[in-house]
């Protein structure tokens, strides 16, 4: 026998016997011809073609994988702190388990947000917008003309000049709604 067999491969890999035979099925393990296993072989093939997330060993970041831009791990570590995770501290670099969890996170909220969505819980922003501009339109329209309204009654009640009272009350309705021109909504 030139390499391993599948009992001395798994207790060379740490796998259990069933996950090598799965492994010689599906070929991802390197044999000889005849039909042993070639340990280094497989051990390189094993670990290029199996998911970080799900290998056993703690090794560092292997050489052949591309840097991460600045801007992802930003992005990350904004979304871990946002849900309460513990982040990576500035200058550290991003964990594969990190990455994971915020992707992981941020598919949640966005099933969350189409799920509101979908129930009407949720409205769009446009609309939200459009609505707020129409009633607050509407309200100063009222005041607009409120002055022309009630300036004669008030001139009744204190016995004086109605045109005088109305346009009192036009110039302070007007400077108070001035005013409130400047008060812009914030729509996060």
């Amino acid at each position: 026998m030139e390499g391993m067999s599948e009992r001395q491969y798994a207790a060379h890999a740490g796998l259990s016997r069933g996950a090598i035979q799965k492994a010689k099925a599906a070929g991802r393990l390197v044999l000889h011809a005849d039909g042993s296993i070639d340990a280094a072989g497989s051990d390189a093939r094993r670990k290029g073609a199996t998911d970080p997330s799900k290998q056993r060993s703690t090794s560092t970041i292997s050489p052949r994988l591309k840097p991460v831009p600045e801007a992802a791990v930003t992005a990350v570590s904004d979304t871990l702190r946002d849900n309460g995770l513990p982040a990576p501290g500035t200058g550290s670099g991003t964990t594969f388990l990190q990455a994971k969890t915020a992707h992981e996170v941020l598919k949640a909220q966005e099933r969350r947000l189409r799920l509101d969505r979908m129930k009407g819980e949720l409205i769009d922003r446009g609309k939200a917008t459009a609505l707020v501009f129409k009633l607050a339109r509407e309200e100063r329209d009222s005041w607009v003309n409120w002055p022309a309204r009630v300036a004669a009654l008030i001139a009744a009640e204190l016995a004086v000049d109605a045109g005088a009272v109305q346009k009192a009350l036009e110039t302070h309705v007007r400077a108070q709604l001035d005013e409130l021109a400047g008060i812009r909504p914030q729509f996060r």
